[in-house]
């Protein structure tokens, strides 16, 4: 201290504390010839005095004149130093970076005045402080005195000039102060960073592609700023940063694919369009390497593809594309379970057109790795029946394909059938809204003999009547209207003289008993007419109630549609079909007389003509003796209806037992005549309740309109789980 205050006179020191600007900056320039002095003179000992006398007296001083004259006092010692002023950085420095603390913008101004004329002294030399400065220029870049910013902003361009000329420089120690910072919400502080990524990234020797991710998600961040200009500069720095990674032979995708991956889901839709934008590109680019990301990648892809903003849409479904199109292995790390857990999560989206595309990629894994989709079916087998009851038919038709897919395997098969009924069956609703079209599909896609038979299998076992009955009718109305079942139909036709026909026939048989028109219906498709004719007559009071009525009336409608033109054209003979004739007069005597469809019956019955008969025909069929009454077939083969088939005179049973079979009927109408009195006793000894929805009176039957030929009735008389086609 003794030693500066020899060699600086007490009026300089004065005036260097002096309130007027001019005094203290003549005081400086004194201050600076005589460090110059002592410069020449090779005494670093007494400029280390000055120096530590200007911070102790001056810069740390309660007076706020003092620090200003300290602090001008710094910067006019290093002036005074020139080239020697590096080895005395350590004790100019420190002081003036405090001072960029201090309460008094006036002192934080002066601070940012004297480390700009110090640095223009020293540049390159004053790096090794630039980690601190760097962190007292962010801090005063959002400075409550626009003076401070402004000064602030002249040494920032400055150490940003000193920063890009010099071979000093540490990226690798400066990344993890700029990563600290990138979050920060301040506008000022957002330039200030921006500005500096981009001007270091404009730096050929500074690597700062390869810390990007480091600092991405902060870039990201600013893009929803409300400032226009953050969100320009941010775009601007991203761009580049884009276009690099294009160049680059060497990039760490999977850190950058993460960050990604959650700013896709960003609410602001800027940011969303970058981010996917970003994805794009590195799908494109990064292949193997994204592998292990494939799954998040789709999570982040799936829901913009129903983004509102077309510009999303349109770039996540290329990008969609592209990540279908590769062909990854599970042996390179391709997770088969994590695609399918995104895709299972999608199912759930909002949106029909994420839900389709989920199913498109659940449905090229299965194609691609079957083996693996198939371990985890436990996981996604749930998920995709209860997609069945999906809103959108183009859902349930892609679903069904899944599950086609999936049931190849007679395993799998079984179970997708089991658990179709079984859903059916919880949810009265599905049956009568989607039945029809799942069912319909899946007799297209798996073989419709094969998923009727498994079908009546599992029904023919139902513990529970009532829907067992609403089911056979629903499968019933689509096997005698679906043009996708003709094959079947045709099949059925042929079953007294087919043996496919008869098994068919035999197996739909033991679960079609548990409705009546169910069984009348199949055995006029099947022309046993005479066995539907008995069918007819084995019925009982109980039997025959509203929902029979009900199925009635659809049965004669569907009569009249092209698909039972042939049962029609046999009425042209009725000499050769007795048989048909007596069980559609069955029928009609079951029919309300005033109803539309005994009008339909009768009338159609009319037109039956009369030459044909003969009475001793008719006393045969009368007397049950039926199987005298011969079809004649071609190659000279006979068929009675419902029974032998001759040729060469040599008989054959055609395997059906009709006896048998009208037994198997009567008995399963038995137990849901039994049922229906446990429920009604159950009703009756339970409080009084509203009637039920499905109560009709026969006459309202006859207020049904020949409109509705081929089409089930309006909701009001339509029972519980009725199909909709």
């Amino acid at each position: 201290m003794a030693d500066a205050l020899s060699v600086i006179p007490a009026s300089v020191l004065r005036n260097l504390a002096d309130k007027l600007y001019e005094k203290r900056k003549n005081a400086a320039l004194e201050v600076e010839g005589i460090v110059k002095q002592l410069t020449t003179a090779g005494d670093h000992d007494k400029i280390t005095a000055v120096i530590n006398l200007l911070t102790t007296e001056f810069t740390y001083s309660p007076q706020a004149n003092h620090r200003k004259g300290g602090l001008i006092g710094l910067a006019a010692a290093t002036v005074g130093l020139t080239s020697e002023a590096a080895q005395h950085l350590e004790q100019i420095v420190p002081p003036v970076l405090d001072s960029f603390s201090d309460q008094d913008s006036r002192v934080r101004y002066y601070a940012c005045e004297a480390l700009y004329n110090i640095a223009k002294v020293v540049r390159g030399d004053f790096i090794i402080f630039f980690n601190k400065i760097f962190d007292a220029l962010c801090k005063l870049s959002a400075d409550s005195d626009a003076n401070v910013q402004s000064a602030a902003h002249l040494l920032d361009r400055l150490v940003k000039d000193i920063v890009t000329e010099s071979d000093q420089f540490s990226i690798e120690e400066f990344i993890p102060l700029l990563r600290e910072r990138m979050n920060v919400l301040n506008p000022y502080v957002r330039q200030f960073l921006v500005g500096w990524i981009t001007v270091l990234d404009s730096v050929p020797d500074i690597d700062m592609l390869g810390f990007l991710p480091d600092f991405l998600d902060g870039l990201f961040n600013m893009l929803s700023d409300s400032s226009h200009e953050i969100r320009q500069q941010a775009d601007s720095a991203l761009s580049e940063f884009l276009q690099e990674i294009k160049n680059s032979p060497s990039v760490d995708y999977g850190r950058m694919a993460e960050i990604l991956v959650q700013r896709a889901a960003s609410p602001d839709e800027f940011t969303r369009l970058t981010a996917i934008t970003w994805i794009n590109e590195f799908v494109k680019l990064g292949g193997d390497q994204l592998v292990p990301y494939y799954a998040d990648i789709l999570g982040a892809i799936l829901p913009c593809i129903s983004d509102k903003e077309e510009k999303i849409r349109v770039v996540a479904r290329e990008t969609n594309e592209e990540l279908r199109a590769i062909k990854a292995d599970p042996a390179e790390g391709f997770d088969v379970g994590a695609i399918l857990s995104i895709a299972r999560r999608q199912l759930s989206s909002e949106w029909e057109a994420t839900r389709i595309e989920a199913l498109h990629w659940i449905s090229n894994l299965l194609n691609r790795h079957r083996a693996e989709v198939l371990t985890f079916l436990n996981d996604i087998f749930d998920t995709l029946l209860e997609a069945l009851s999906d809103p959108s038919d183009q859902v349930v038709l892609l679903v069904l394909e899944v599950h086609a897919c999936i049931a190849q395997d007679t395993q799998h098969f079984r179970q997708l059938v089991v658990f179709l009924v079984h859903n059916f069956h919880v949810d009265n609703s599905l049956l009568e809204k989607r039945g029809a079209l799942i069912i319909r599909r899946l007799c297209v896609l798996l073989d419709a003999e094969r998923v009727y038979r498994e079908l009546s299998t599992i029904l023919e076992g139902e513990s529970d009547l009532d829907f067992a009955s609403i089911m056979v009718q629903a499968l019933n109305l689509i096997l005698l209207t679906s043009s996708e079942l003709s094959e079947l139909r045709d099949l059925l036709k042929h079953s007294l003289v087919n043996p496919s026909g008869k098994d068919l026939f035999v197996s739909l048989y033991a679960s079609w008993c548990h409705s009546p028109m169910a069984i009348i219906s199949l055995c006029l498709l099947a022309q046993t007419y005479q066995h539907a004719s008995t069918v007819v007559q084995s019925l009982v009071e109980e039997d025959i109630n509203v929902k029979f009525l009900v199925q009635l009336d659809k049965l004669i409608r569907l009569l009249e549609t092209p698909i039972f033109a042939y049962l029609r054209l046999q009425l042209l003979e009725p000499g050769r079909h007795v048989w048909l004739l007596k069980a559609l007069y069955g029928l009609l005597m079951l029919l309300p007389q005033q109803s539309a469809a005994f009008k339909i019956l009768r009338t159609r019955l009319k037109t039956v003509p009369s030459y044909s008969f003969n009475g001793e025909q008719l006393r045969r069929t009368s007397s049950g003796n039926p199987y005298q009454i011969l079809h004649h077939m071609p190659g000279g083969s006979q068929i009675t209806e419902d029974g032998d088939i001759n040729q060469d005179s040599k008989n054959s049973h055609n395997g059906i037992n009709f006896a048998s079979r009208l037994q198997q009927f009567e008995q399963m109408q038995r137990q849901h005549r039994q049922h229906a009195k446990v429920q009604a006793q159950s009703h009756k000894n339970s409080t009084s309740s509203s009637t039920p929805k499905d109560v009709q009176r026969p006459e309202e039957l006859s207020r049904t309109s020949s409109s509705d030929v081929n089409r089930p009735p309006s909701r009001s008389r339509r029972a519980t789980g009725q199909l909709q086609l």
